[in-house]
């Protein structure tokens, strides 16, 4: 009976489930493809050879060093966090120096915009030189986490090249996939069963399963939540190589890998969020008006969620945790207050182990000291319930605190619409 199925996963960044998403778009670390290339090679996967250039100087000495190589021709390649580089424009294919200066030239600086950066674009600031390959076939290859299954998946498919949500939702037969034990981990089998699914001739079999048991050996050893090669292509002697290479790390576990976290590339990242991890906020932002403090992932998504049922547009994701103090909930406040979008803030929040009178204290303190002027509305449960109402009645601000999470929202939704 074969381990692997044709039943699809999404990866982490198209989850079917919203909570999955928010799950997987928060606590995780991106980096480069040019850095994930050079983890991919020490666990002995072939990647094409190339180097990363931060000035056009140095992107022609590496093209130039290519074509004395025996490059037959070098690609051009933006290093931002975000695909969809090449329909951008952020790649291109130089087939000598001239055309190498001209793309570089065209591409080192420009705003690149993609489906995945949204309309503002991201400034490409670095370049990946790489030598072309002769490439037979494009083909994928990913592995992540399947919570549904509570193991990791490898995914494999024919549709290189494409976006794997694009597989997914057309031809969900064109995605196979082998489920890891984790007291076993993934086993050259499963790996030459995946091979022969993918079509691949008989030469390149046991190049394949090194080249996937080396990624599988790249994902753990790293605490990766997505490691994805796309394309994972074939060349025209039958070699293997790893075109593209996307890896984001759990943040989590960084504190193991500290030459990992020096990858970190914090001019890729919304500002805010930037913020919001120097203080251990968890924070994502929206398309909204309306600012969401939380205290908890699952309530952080009813909170958008009644949000919405009730007329409105939530602003962020932003998760306090469970044992935030006055310092956290003043930062988070100077989070909200920086989105210039946002007319209203909504602070729902259920005490445990952040008792609401503590919360109560910290939201008052903030509030004065930042001189909100915003509408505030609250909903609070939990832990010292009626002492934290107390304490927001006597402090001499104008706080709305809804009976119900429903009550609060209509407030909230209201006042973001000018309402009272």
């Amino acid at each position: 009976m074969p381990t692997f199925s044709t039943v699809p996963t999404v990866r982490e960044s198209a989850c079917g489930n919203p909570f999955d998403f928010f799950l997987s778009t928060w606590k995780k670390m991106k980096i480069h493809e040019y850095q994930a290339k050079d983890i991919l090679a020490k666990y002995g996967v072939a990647v094409p050879r190339g180097e990363v250039a931060n000035t056009l100087d140095e992107a022609l000495d590496v093209a130039k060093k290519l074509f004395a190589n025996g490059a037959n021709g070098v690609v051009v390649k933006a290093q931002i966090h975000a695909g969809g580089r090449g329909k951008g424009g952020g790649v291109k294919v130089a087939k000598n120096i001239e055309e190498a200066e001209q793309y570089a030239k065209q591409i080192l600086g420009m705003q690149l915009i993609t489906h995945q950066t949204g309309p503002q674009g991201q400034k490409v600031s670095r370049l990946l030189i790489e030598e072309t390959a002769a490439i037979d076939r494009e083909l994928y290859l990913g592995i992540v986490l399947d919570r549904a299954a509570a193991k990791l998946v490898f995914m494999a498919s024919k549709a290189g090249g494409m976006e794997i949500e694009e597989v997914a939702a057309e031809d969900p037969d064109a995605i196979f996939k082998a489920y890891i034990d984790p007291a076993v981990g993934f086993q050259p089998y499963q790996a030459r069963q995946l091979a022969f699914a993918l079509g691949l001739k008989p030469a390149q079999i046991n190049q394949a399963v090194a080249f996937m048991l080396g990624i599988y050996k790249a994902y753990v050893e790293t605490d990766a939540s997505l490691l994805e090669i796309n394309p994972f292509i074939t060349t025209k002697d039958d070699k293997l190589f790893a075109l593209d290479c996307k890896i984001n790390f759990d943040d989590n576990a960084m504190f193991r890998h500290k030459q990992l976290k020096e990858l970190r590339d914090v001019a890729e990242e919304d500002p805010l969020e930037v913020e919001a991890s120097k203080f251990a906020l968890n924070y994502i932002k929206l398309d909204g008006n309306i600012a969401c403090m939380v205290n908890g992932a699952g309530l952080a998504m009813a909170t958008m969620d009644i949000i919405q049922y009730a007329g409105g547009s939530p602003a962020n994701f932003l998760d306090v945790g469970g044992g935030a103090n006055q310092q956290q909930i003043e930062a988070a406040f100077a989070i909200l207050l920086a989105d210039k979008n946002v007319q209203a803030i909504f602070i729902n929040i259920f005490g445990g182990i952040l008792r609401v009178d503590v919360l109560a204290t910290a939201v008052v303190a903030a509030a004065k000291n930042l001189n909100v002027t915003l509408p505030i509305v609250l909903r609070l449960e939990g832990t010292n319930v009626e002492e934290g109402r107390k304490i927001l009645e006597e402090s001499g601000l104008k706080f709305s605190v809804g009976t119900t999470m429903k009550d609060a929202a209509d407030i909230v939704v209201a006042a973001a619409k000018g309402g009272k």
